[in-house]
């Protein structure tokens, strides 16, 4: 039976905010918040951590041993290779990528994705919401074949590529059949991943107005700044960060 493997990538050596995926959100390290959210996945078989090999990241694999999941180290710099060890040590045939700075990701948004994938006809490679976005920036999810990861291994030539995974399945013309997942309005003005202290104080905010559970989703956080729009405020100046940064 084909499965299909979430994998999020947490490394401590973010360059805006160090340390940022063990960081407390409510009582969890937003490293848990995401694994425990996207676990509540129906179309996921199993969620696994990629981190690297580097030793700051030793605290990264005892974060995961205590909250028992699944993690896998590999190169530093080339994450794509990283993360083709993760697909290959877990048999997935269908990869789900998620970031770790992502502590608000949806498991409807997951699945969305991945039924896109799935569904698909003509088979599509790649499926996800950061094509043509309308999601909230820290909603990305992306859903590819083993296949399509198996063909950017070997394809990718740049570093840049290497150091983003996917971009070589999406940026290359004609290469490989991608499919937008979109949401019916456009919120991709807010910000709900977490690249500064503002941006984690936002996710703080949500969090706590959810008494620290994760029983909540995409709509309720909707609602959530609907009732109270200053939090979206909280974090609106913040500059995007560009994808070729670290």
């Amino acid at each position: 039976m084909s499965r299909t493997v979430a994998i999020v990538q947490a490394r401590m050596g973010s360059r805006r905010l160090p340390g940022k995926v063990l960081l407390d959100i409510a009582g969890q390290s937003m490293l848990e918040r995401v694994v425990r959210r996207v676990q509540r996945a129906a179309l996921i078989d199993q969620t696994v951590v990629a981190t690297s090999t580097s030793t700051q990241d030793d605290a990264v694999v005892a974060e995961c041993d205590d909250i028992g999941v699944a993690v896998v180290r590999g190169s530093e710099l080339d994450v794509l290779d990283r993360f083709r060890d993760a697909a290959i040590a877990h048999d997935a045939a269908i990869c789900v990528r998620v970031g770790a700075d992502s502590p608000l990701i949806d498991a409807a948004v997951c699945d969305n994705a991945v039924s896109a994938l799935r569904d698909s006809d003509p088979p599509a490679d790649y499926a996800s919401n950061k094509i043509r976005p309308t999601y909230p920036l820290g909603l990305d999810v992306e859903a590819f074949t083993r296949g399509a990861l198996e063909r950017a291994w070997v394809g990718a030539r740049d570093a840049y590529e290497r150091s983003h995974v996917t971009i070589h399945m999406y940026q290359t013309s004609g290469e490989f059949r991608v499919l937008a997942v979109r949401d019916t309005v456009d919120r991709h003005y807010w910000r709900w991943t977490v690249d500064t202290a503002d941006d984690l104080d936002f996710a703080r905010q949500v969090f706590a107005r959810f008494s620290g559970s994760n029983e909540f989703g995409f709509a309720d956080v909707v609602k959530l700044i609907e009732r109270e729009p200053h939090l979206a405020r909280i974090n609106a100046h913040v500059r995007a960060r560009d994808v070729v940064e670290g």
